[in-house]
């Protein structure tokens, strides 16, 4: 490979199979294969020069990790646990920890770079690079020595290379702390290598990856669960009770004991203002709150008070501010332009998707939406490629009609389904989705199947189909300034962009680079 810059790390990042094919093969081997995915983990790291203790790879220990799985929330508590350990990381001495903050996330939005930060930061592109081909390299050098056969992989798939990147840069970098983020489940997830986490937790739960983690809840919390440790302090956000006795039972399991988090007391009365607004994120916060706290007591801060011992800590003004500040794009987010209140969020099961309607009926409430001539338009822009959409498409309409109190029956006067494709013409690399059947994208069958639901179930709304995530924000913007030219006033209509993180990612890329007004 002759060039060894960030466009050939992401492009030769984009060769390995989609996480599409190994869910869909999953699938079809009756699981078999997912159980495979940690003994072959270790086998990668061994291959890249990690030295395994008692089979497994005992070096990311260094890394002081909190691990965190979960079905919504878990980038979210994450990003709380990565602000909040920063404000330590700020004021922090050659002697006390955490100096250097490693927050590994998936999927991205814009750039793949985002999945591993440092102090809150993507690596740079260099730095990408660079650690991205010592691990292809020394992938290379053992296929070599070991004269691995014509037809066997000799990289893993994507996801689990990205693991093995971020693992491998963190160590490089000095990281001395890592909040790691499950891309799918827990026992059997790329990231589950860890052999003694700091703290682990576990966010909401709900009903998602059936093909991997089973159909109900017990399954999924079993799953979950999975990145519970021995001697590890362990967490968890309220759960049904069918999970929560599965997640306990676990725990045991585990020589561990599992603390439920509800919401602090200072989120729930609006004491602190978060930087994620949405009512939803408290619980997240609470969980990164007690996590936290756990993993600075485990560093010597003694003066932090201890999370297992009450229900809520009193908190240190570094949490306050590390929860005010956090910021994680395309979650609750809201953006603003000439006319147009864009609305953003990477809802993407029937739970998160019920939530985000119900931010967005807030949002509402909260805006001036009336004309004296004609009502503002209310747009959506909707993809969800993988899921059951029909079912999400109507959960949304359902949490969005009832929101709404002012006697309207429609929730949105113009409704637009489209795929994960940025652009019309040309592409950015890091915006390639992996994870969607190309066959159902090129014939737009999940969005044409999305129109026709909507139309059953409301019948004032203007449904599109679009093909491509420029056109949808092209016909956002061109109803808002009909809308504008017709009307006048200082209203802006209201967009909400939801469905899918690589639609948010799309969008986003959009409103950046091609803005208007």
């Amino acid at each position: 490979m002759a060039k060894r810059d960030y466009a050939a790390a992401v492009q030769a990042l984009n060769t390995l199979q989609s996480n599409f094919s190994i869910v869909d093969a999953i699938r079809k081997s009756g699981k078999g294969m997912n159980q495979q995915a940690i003994p072959e983990m270790i086998e990668w790291c061994r291959k890249i020069g990690y030295e395994l203790t008692a089979g497994k790879p005992a070096n990311f220990d260094r890394l002081r990790p909190i691990h965190i799985a979960g079905t919504k929330g878990k980038g979210s508590t994450s990003a709380f646990i990565s602000s909040i350990l920063a404000q330590y990381a700020a004021s922090a001495d050659s002697t006390t920890k955490p100096t250097k903050i490693g927050l590994y996330t998936s999927p991205h939005l814009r750039s793949v770079r985002e999945r591993i930060q440092i102090n809150n930061e993507p690596i740079s592109e260099d730095l990408f690079a660079k650690y991205f081909f010592e691990v292809w390299d020394r992938l290379e050098a053992a296929a070599d020595a070991e004269k691995t056969p014509e037809g066997v992989p000799t990289k893993p798939v994507y996801f689990r290379y990205l693991t093995l990147t971020a693992l491998h840069a963190y160590l490089e970098e000095g990281v001395d702390t890592a909040v790691i983020e499950c891309g799918i489940g827990g026992e059997y997830d790329s990231t589950n290598i860890i052999l003694k986490p700091s703290v682990t937790a576990v966010t909401s739960l709900g009903i998602d990856h059936t093909a991997m983690l089973g159909s109900t809840l017990p399954e999924i919390a079993w799953h979950k669960a999975g990145i519970f440790k021995p001697g590890t302090v362990a967490f968890s956000a309220p759960q049904k009770e069918e999970a929560i006795t599965v997640l306990h039972e676990r725990a045991k399991e585990r020589n561990t004991k599992l603390h439920v988090i509800d919401v602090h007391p200072d989120l729930a009365n609006n004491k602190i203002k978060l930087g994620l607004s949405a009512a939803f994120q408290k619980i997240n916060a609470s969980v990164a709150i007690a996590a936290a706290a756990a993993h600075l007591r485990a560093l010597g801060h003694t003066s932090v008070p201890d999370p297992t011992a009450t229900p809520h800590i009193a908190l240190p003004p570094e949490f306050i501010k590390g929860l005010e500040t956090v910021r994680w794009p395309g979650r609750c987010e809201v953006r603003a332009e000439k006319n147009i209140a864009w609305h953003i969020d990477g809802g993407h099961t029937l739970e998160s998707i019920e939530v985000t309607g119900q931010w967005f009926a807030e949002q509402i409430a909260a805006a001036s939406t009336t004309s004296p001539t004609k009502p503002i338009p209310r747009i959506l822009i909707f993809n969800q490629q993988t899921r059951d959409a029909n079912a999400l498409a109507k959960a949304l309409y359902t949490a969005l009609q009832a929101g709404i109190t002012s006697g309207e029956t429609s929730p949105f006067t113009h409704v637009i389904f489209t795929t994960n494709q940025t652009f019309s013409q040309g592409y950015k690399p890091d915006l390639i989705s992996i994870n969607t059947n190309q066959q159902d994208v090129d014939s737009l069958a999940v969005q044409k199947a999305l129109a026709k639901t909507w139309s059953e179930i409301d019948t004032q709304a203007d449904v599109k189909v679009l093909k491509t995530i420029e056109e949808a924000v092209t016909a956002a913007r061109a109803t808002a300034a009909e809308w504008v030219a017709e009307v006048g006033g200082e209203s802006k209509v209201m967009v909400l962009i939801t469905g899918s993180l690589h639609l948010v990612g799309g969008a986003l890329e959009m409103l950046e680079t091609r803005s208007v007004g």
